[in-house]
């Protein structure tokens, strides 16, 4: 498959995960080797409404690693002519005829569909709102398959915000593809995974349960995907928030609720939901989870400026 627009997760194929996959171990060793002038000349736009830090760097180094150029706002909607009422439309039209690849996160669901309906240059999809963050889920993807050595017999437990959570959205679709993977939702009832990720499971066959007991699953799964309780997507319901936040923690004992060759995985930025004590155990796969998306993203801009 031909990749121009990334804008979900639905559009990847297990052949075309599996040639990423592939291109992003040659990115390593690019990376170990100092970088490549292969993009020397050409330029790629960050266009950031909501706020980043792995996701913007890991992008930006990714084209400097590659020898391209960047250029940048990490606060478009202050920053920008948006401020001025600009649309969405407008600013990616322009940015046309400034950059060869365009990144963009928005607050909105369906925003990078948006910017892709009228962009001649790619449109890389950042995250949009609480709907899709595809090229975390397949760094996400590539982090399971390096550290488990296989995505075909998956048992996972996805804990926290699944209903606000694009990151487990996204990578829900993306374990849809392979055999006899079973998904553990684990979360509080207001903030349980919806309904059109169940449908998707549904009708691909998928196996999962929903559960409210993280300690029940601990001994289950071979992964476990830790996620923040996202304030910001609560708005005014402050009462909500404060019900859900700090249910589920990752600390020493469930560590030892865990199998041996089990890992922790979270996209980041963590608060109180994983203990810092966990860090030390080799199990803690976060931050080389979060390594690994440049070697990803690399691999991704190679494969939509070919």
């Amino acid at each position: 498959m031909n990749l121009h627009h990334i804008i979900e997760a639905q559009q990847f194929d297990v052949s075309t995960i599996s040639r990423l996959i592939q291109i992003t171990q040659d990115m390593e060793k690019v990376v170990s080797g100092g970088g490549t002038s292969q993009f020397r000349g050409r330029i790629m736009a960050t266009l950031f409404y909501e706020p980043s830090t792995r996701t913007r760097f890991s992008f930006e180094a990714a084209m400097h690693r590659l020898g391209g150029s960047v250029v940048s706002t990490e606060n478009a909607a202050e920053f920008s002519s948006v401020a001025k009422g600009e649309t969405l439309e407008d600013t990616v039209r322009i940015l046309n005829g400034y950059a060869d690849v365009l990144v963009i996160r928005h607050y909105e669901v369906g925003s990078a569909r948006r910017a892709a309906s009228v962009s001649r240059i790619p449109v890389i999809n950042a995250g949009d709102g609480a709907g899709q963050h595809p090229t975390q889920a397949l760094l996400d993807l590539y982090t399971i398959h390096k550290e488990i050595g296989a995505i075909d017999g998956l048992r996972i437990a996805m804990v926290g915000d699944l209903a606000q959570g694009r990151t487990v959205r996204s990578l829900a679709y993306l374990l849809s593809k392979y055999q006899d993977v079973r998904i553990y939702f684990v979360a509080p009832p207001l903030l349980k995974m919806k309904e059109d990720i169940l449908d998707h499971l549904r009708e691909k066959g998928v196996w999962y349960t929903e559960e409210t007991d993280l300690d029940k699953v601990l001994p289950e799964v071979n992964v476990v995907y830790q996620t923040r309780i996202q304030k910001e997507r609560f708005g005014d319901r402050i009462a909500d928030y404060e019900q859900c936040r700090g249910v589920y923690l990752i600390a020493s004992e469930s560590l030892r609720l865990m199998k041996a060759d089990a890992i922790v995985m979270h996209p980041l930025p963590r608060l109180d939901e994983i203990a810092k004590e966990v860090d030390s155990d080799p199990r803690a796969a976060y931050f080389r989870q979060a390594q690994n998306g440049l070697c990803v993203r690399m691999a991704l801009l190679t494969m939509v400026l070919g």
